[in-house]
């Protein structure tokens, strides 16, 4: 029995030792070495060896700005140290979190020349791998709700480096109320609403640069985040007292469905063209869009008024109806009998739909 219990422990140490010995073969140098499968060096039957290698995943840029239908490639590359003999095989995913919050969702996976793109970027999307090591994403027909933060992932066997890059699209801000007045959307009707005007929920980050751009507005509107909030260039007694510093003034976030406010959108340049139409007589509402009709065009929507203004300078002292049964007017050159002394988008609210105006159309490129 003694000589057994001997054996035993003999075999247990002999097993310890050649674990140790094993792991002090295979222990890193440094705690930051990298070490990949190199399936490349292995012999006929696929065996592994292990060099030390490190995998670096960079971007050029860490925001890139593009319009609405345009194009744009967010950058991406990577590169080993040491230098790699020959090209290696490698797993490419870019992903993209919307301003809003959310899920991270796939955009792309490609492994060598084979790709493939999901969701809404279906079709819109290709890896450019220009030369070893780019994976940048090219993007085409850019929408609204692309904005947001991209992750570039690089996978390499076991191991997997990433950077971020966030796309946002140039734009212009604007505060919209339901016809009703003041304080009636709840979020997911301020969802609604951004959208038939052609356009999206503002991020803060679009209230913020547009507060920078001048934005004066003390009326407290929903974001895409789910918080309330509003622009101060001019404190005012009515907009927080005149003792607050100017800035973006927050309520926080509030509940989704019960509570009621305005609402802040957002929209970027157009695809085609909003001009001012006056036939020889004023019209109606009903009149205004079967004018509208009449010359294959469609009644504007307050989102592309916007636009047209920001980035096309349309500038018309003519109040006119849009198709939400508002009437407003744009102004880039302000000047007597045209409203405030600042450019921008005039608003005479939504009066009787049997009221006479003008009326501002909306024709695509494609029309």
């Amino acid at each position: 029995m003694m000589m057994m219990i001997h054996c035993l422990q003999t075999l247990l140490l002999m097993g310890a030792q050649l674990i140790l010995s094993g792991s002090a073969l295979t222990a890193p140098t440094s705690p930051n070495n990298f070490f990949y499968h190199d399936f490349l060096s292995g012999n006929a039957n696929k065996e592994i060896h292990f060099s030390g290698v490190r995998l670096h995943v960079d971007s050029a840029q860490s925001a890139v700005f593009a319009v609405r239908g345009g194009n744009t490639t967010l950058p991406c590359r990577f590169w080993y140290e040491p230098e790699l003999s020959s090209q290696r095989e490698v797993r490419v995913k870019w992903s993209w979190l919307p301003n809003a919050g959310g899920h991270e969702t796939d955009v792309l996976v490609a492994i060598g020349s084979r790709s493939r793109s999901f969701g809404q970027f279906s079709g819109r999307v290709l890896l450019r791998q220009d030369f070893p090591g780019d994976a940048a994403l090219v993007m085409t027909e850019l929408q609204l709700n692309d904005t947001g933060r991209y992750r570039c992932e690089v996978v390499d066997g076991l191991e997997d480096r990433s950077t971020l890059v966030h796309l946002d699209l140039q734009g212009v801000v604007f505060p919209y109320q339901h016809p009703r007045g003041h304080y009636h959307l709840s979020f997911l009707g301020a969802q609604q609403a951004c959208e038939e005007q052609d356009a999206t929920l503002a991020t803060f980050t679009q209230l913020f640069q547009a507060w920078k751009e001048g934005l004066n507005w003390c009326n407290a509107g929903w974001l895409a985040d789910g918080t309330v909030q509003y622009p101060i260039t001019r404190p005012r007694v009515p907009c927080g007292g005149r003792g607050l510093a100017p800035g973006v003034r927050s309520y926080g976030r509030r509940h989704l469905h019960l509570h009621r406010y305005d609402v802040f959108c957002f929209s970027s340049s157009l695809r085609g063209r909003v001009y001012y139409l006056q036939p020889s007589h004023k019209m109606n509402l009903t009149e205004a869009q079967r004018a509208c009709q009449q010359y294959g065009a469609e009644i504007a929507k307050v989102g592309q008024l916007y636009a047209a203004w920001k980035f096309r300078g349309l500038d018309y002292c003519d109040a006119g109806w849009l198709a939400d049964g508002s009437v407003r007017y744009p102004i880039t050159r302000p000047r007597r009998n045209c409203g405030p002394s600042e450019p921008g988008v005039r608003s005479f609210g939504f009066p009787n739909p049997q009221h006479k105006h003008g009326v501002y159309c909306y024709k695509s490129h494609g029309e």
